[in-house]
């Protein structure tokens, strides 16, 4: 589904509140934060986690309204909720950042009236593929909500760039192309924050009043800028995303692509015999031979190393002190500049670091500032110890700023096997050549040293899972190039699905997928003549490279 523009008032200003118009009127309101995922849409924070990020930012409205300073810089949302520990909303450029990985995602304030769904708790959810449960953005949620208050059966989403209808009484969505099924519901949460401002008096798609043109938007504050977070564009308009047409990705709270269960017996799955098939398990996993979905055998090809794996590399470099990492990358500065930030803490590079209170070192003080070396971007050292040891701790570091990879980039993603197989049918957009298939196994198991709660259960949920490419030159790259990332444990991870809420489970990381052959209404499948460029630039961002390929 694509980002929708409706009931309630984005706000962009800041103020954090619209005034009131006359003709409009204005009621108590509740305020809502959403972050952006790829396709546009928006996706709200929980209510706990809204009512801490309220909070925060009505709290420095009232002290810079006594003070005449400017909004506080950042939020951290692990201060809400421990799983989004990683991440923190950058207030002035309406950004949220996670620490570990550098990714940004837009974030918006959007207020509903108290009346409304969201003044009452009230959540609609579609069931993902998974099995489990993913709430509508709030403007739809109160769209759904007026039309069962007022008793109608069925509501049409077009005017929210959705291509679907939702049967309230059956309570069931339905795409209008493909005519597949949903189940949704109805649920009961805890109400969205209230806030001191006022609500629009009207709902609906935003009209062209002066109150909904000067809050229609989500662009950045720009009370303070910054120089290295990127500003997102203005979200105001209702999207339709065809695809993965964005090179910004992943892990604003780690978004998945919806996974099959099984695909043996789904549309998309091929009934032609393979031509050939490759198996890599990983560095651990197993070896024995899996049968592919079309019956045809795939021995498992064990991957030969002549020396120590780079995997058990890595995990071995997180025994290296975290401050011994921070100085191999990083030179310090005797003099700092004068007006420049720290984008990891959004505080003066001239100050001490906002860490100071979180993260302690025997070497690295608060006001030591570093020059990564190739790159040369400047930052806290000691901001950037605690986002490495908020992070995989694999003796490499990523500049938050341009990305640049210091190091070999690995992941935390739990054994399994890698499986390649290909045959004679097109994809869409591809009628010249045949495609590859690339089958997942990974199974449920403990967590180690690496993971987030090691010696805990880990789920692994939808596998194996089934993946498709075009057999063409630069789809045979890409396939070699996730190789690399598989063996580098980079194509998956153990944390907290975005689709189910389920924590403890095996999601995606970062590289996205297509997991559907012959339809992209879901964003899934193909044709997306962007897909291929969009996957190499999400492989360069880890790390994975055309120079590995000549290692």
């Amino acid at each position: 589904m694509a980002a929708a523009q409706g009931a309630g008032s984005s706000v962009a200003g800041p103020s954090g509140a619209p005034a009131s118009v006359p003709g409009h009127g204005s009621t108590p309101a509740v305020a809502v934060w959403e972050w952006q995922d790829e396709f546009g849409r928006w996706r709200p924070y929980r209510g706990n986690v809204c009512s801490y990020i309220e909070q925060v930012f009505q709290a420095s409205q009232q002290k810079g309204r006594r003070s005449g300073s400017g909004l506080v810089s950042s939020i951290p949302l692990g201060h809400a909720d421990a799983v989004l520990a990683p991440y923190v909303i950058d207030i002035p450029s309406l950004t949220q950042f996670r620490q570990d990985t550098g990714t940004m995602r837009a974030v918006r304030r959007h207020l509903f009236p108290g009346s409304s769904a969201a003044g009452q708790g009230i959540v609609w959810e579609w069931q993902n593929d998974e099995g489990g449960w993913s709430p509508y953005e709030m403007s739809v949620c109160e769209v759904l909500e007026q039309a069962r208050a007022t008793n109608h059966q069925r509501v049409d989403l077009a005017p929210f760039g959705y291509n679907y209808d939702v049967d309230l009484v059956a309570q069931v969505q339905t795409n209008k192309t493909t005519r597949f099924r949903r189940s949704v519901q109805r649920r009961l949460d805890s109400p969205y924050p209230v806030t001191s401002a006022s609500a629009p008096g009207h709902a609906g798609l935003g009209c062209s009043c002066q109150q909904c043109w000067l809050n229609g938007g989500t662009g950045p504050i720009t009370t303070r800028s910054r120089h290295s977070v990127t500003n997102f564009p203005n979200s105001s308009a209702t999207h339709q995303v065809s695809g993965r047409t964005t090179s910004a990705t992943s892990a604003g709270v780690g978004f998945v692509p919806y996974n099959k269960p099984t695909l043996s017996a789904a549309r998309s799955t091929p009934r032609l015999n393979a031509q050939s098939t490759w198996a890599l398990p990983q560095a651990g996993g197993p070896s024995t031979g899996l049968s592919a979905p079309n019956g045809v055998s795939a021995p498992s090809l064990p991957v030969k190393m002549s020396k120590p794996s780079k995997v058990n590399q890595a995990l071995a470099a997180m025994l290296t002190e975290p401050e011994a990492v921070v100085r191999k990358y990083l030179e310090e500065l005797k003099g700092t500049p004068a007006d420049e930030d720290c984008i990891i803490c959004m505080e003066k590079l001239a100050s001490p670091s906002g860490y100071s209170d979180a993260c302690e070192s025997s070497t690295i003080k608060p006001e030591t500032v570093g020059r990564l070396t190739n790159c040369q971007h400047s930052f806290h050292m000691l901001c950037v110890l605690a986002m490495y040891s908020n992070g995989n701790k694999d003796g490499s570091l990523q500049c938050p700023s341009c990305k640049t990879i210091y190091g070999e980039k690995t992941g935390t993603q739990p054994k399994g096997k890698m499986e390649v197989s290909t045959f004679p049918q097109s994809l869409p957009g591809h009628k010249d050549c045949g495609t590859i298939q690339i089958v997942y196994h990974i199974s449920r198991g403990i967590q180690g040293p690496e993971h987030p709660n090691p010696g805990m259960p880990y789920t692994a949920r939808g596998f194996p899972r089934y993946c498709y490419l075009p057999d063409n030159e630069k789809g045979r790259k890409v396939l070699e190039l996730l190789k690399v990332a598989w063996k580098r444990r980079l194509i998956f991870t153990v944390g907290t699905s975005s689709t189910t809420g389920e924590s403890n489970t095996v999601v995606w990381n970062e590289i996205h997928h297509k997991t559907e052959m012959d339809t992209n209404l879901s964003g899934h499948g193909y044709p997306d003549p962007n897909y291929l460029d969009n996957v190499l630039a999400e492989l360069a961002a880890q790390g994975v490279t055309e120079d590995c390929l000549r290692k």
